[in-house]
Formats: C-alpha cells, structure tokens, sequence
C-alpha cells in the first residue's frame, strides 16, 4: 500500500509531458516483474485499460516488449542491447571509488578494491585511513586468494574452489605465515561460516599484525566480480570491532552491487 501511495505521488508531481514516460516505465517494470498480460499490466500499475493497452503497443513497437505466440508479454531485445551497452560504459573503479571514500572515513582505516585475475586478487584502488598507519598494499599489487580476506570475499561465491585454491595458494614459494589455517578442511569450515555470515575475515595470514574484514561485490547477474574490504592494525581490529564492521563493509559493497545491476533484495542475510 505505501509503495502504491508513493507512485501515485510521484505520477501526480510528474509533469504532465514526463506522465507517459512514467507510466511507460511501469509497464516494463511490471513485465519485468512477472505480469504477462494485460490484465496483470493493469493490476500491477494501476493504470486504465486503454492507457496500458496503447503504452504496451507502443513499446512493442520500440521493441522494448514482445508478445509470444500465445499473447503473453515478455522483455524484448531492445532492453537487451540497452543492458550490453550500459554494461560496457561502466567502469568499476569509477563507481566505487567515491562509496570507498565514504568507508574509509566511516572506518578510519584503509580500504581496498580488488578482482580475481588469472587466480589471483589484484588490487585495483586503496584508499587510505585516518590514523596514519601504512598497510602494505598498491594499487596493481597481486595477493594469493586465500591469504587475503579480500581474495577470501572474491571466493565466497565459489564453494566448490576453497580446498583446491588453498592447496594452490600454500604451493607458492616465498610464503609461510605465522597464522594461518591448519589445512583445506580447516579454511573450507572457515569459508562456509563467511559465506554464511556474508562477509570474510583477514587474521594476519597476509602480513603480520594486519586484519581486515571484507565482502563480495556483485553484478547483475549476481556474480562476484569484485570485493572490497577494510584492513587495520591488531590494536584496531579486535574480534568485536571486526564482526561490527561486516555489515558495514557488506552495506558499501551492496552499494556498488546496485551500481552493477544487482538487486540487493537477493543479498544474504547478516546473521
């Protein structure tokens, strides 16, 4: 009811030369949405028949609506086209950057960006904190997946790649860290909790006295394609804090999940 109340507002504020593209645009959302005819059109918007039965023709027209062969509505392949090239003016970094500034003021500690590339987590921008402390990071820095918690957040997704991944990660050379998990059993029984909470931890397994908390971005079609994560001193993450800021960070990163096309409605819940 507040949602319908809320539209009709909107529709009467619109003026009356922008009403027509509102309504248009509800018909597609409500196509999009699952109303197949045009009685669900009009149940779904509130619109008149008639309204709706000229707005649908129209868009079928511009190709933004096909009807099947057996009359049902569907999306049609303008939206596609539309969607591919949306998708490609988008740069990732140019859409976070400014929810990261807003973390690392929030958090007062480091912020990073970061993408799986060739099994690897490459760091695509940092922000700095405020409390003068240098984390030893770059942008286009590499970092094994599973020593990260930010390479942990690109893998939480991917069950099926914790075992093999941290056998890969523990066969580098030039890596022994004074905390890290036991084996592939113990990081695997550490991935599920994170993905189950939605967010994953860094306990010092990439640098020594360093712990971050971080979480997966996703696109559209849901798929990871980035993470984010905030990294501090020990004496600045203790286990409390650390839990406290998951939601946090989870809230940034659903935040450039939108941006993407994602729709947080489907983001896990935060036990």
């Amino acid at each position: 009811m507040a949602e319908n109340t809320v539209r009709t507002e909107a529709q009467t504020a619109a003026p009356t030369g922008t009403r027509t593209l509102i309504h248009g645009i509800m018909v597609v959302r409500a196509v999009a949405a699952g109303a197949s005819s045009l009685r669900s059109v009009v149940e779904a918007t509130g619109l008149s028949r008639s309204t709706a039965h000229r707005l649908i023709q129209a868009l079928r027209v511009e190709r933004f609506l096909r009807e099947n062969a057996d009359g049902s509505l569907q999306l049609g392949p303008a939206l596609i086209e539309l969607g591919f090239q949306a998708l490609d003016s988008v740069s990732l970094q140019t859409i976070a950057h400014p929810i990261l500034v807003d973390l690392a003021q929030q958090a007062k500690d480091t912020v990073h960006l970061a993408v799986e590339d060739s099994g690897m987590a490459l760091y695509l921008d940092k922000i700095h904190g405020t409390r003068g402390i240098e984390i030893r990071s770059w942008i286009g820095a590499r970092m094994p997946l599973t020593y990260t918690g930010i390479g942990k957040a690109l893998l939480i997704d991917s069950p099926e790649r914790w075992r093999g991944q941290y056998v890969q990660d523990r066969n580098l050379t030039g890596r022994d860290p004074e905390h890290d998990y036991a084996d592939e059993s113990a990081f695997s029984a550490a991935m599920a909790k994170f993905a189950k909470q939605g967010f994953a931890y860094d306990l010092e397994e990439n640098e020594p006295g360093v712990r971050c908390v971080s979480a997966p971005v996703r696109d559209g079609r849901g798929k990871t394609v980035a993470a984010i994560s905030v990294s501090a001193a020990l004496p600045f993450m203790p286990p409390k804090r650390m839990k406290a800021l998951g939601p946090v960070v989870v809230d940034a990163a659903a935040r450039i999940s939108a941006e993407l096309g994602y729709h947080t409605s489907k983001n896990d819940s935060i036990d």
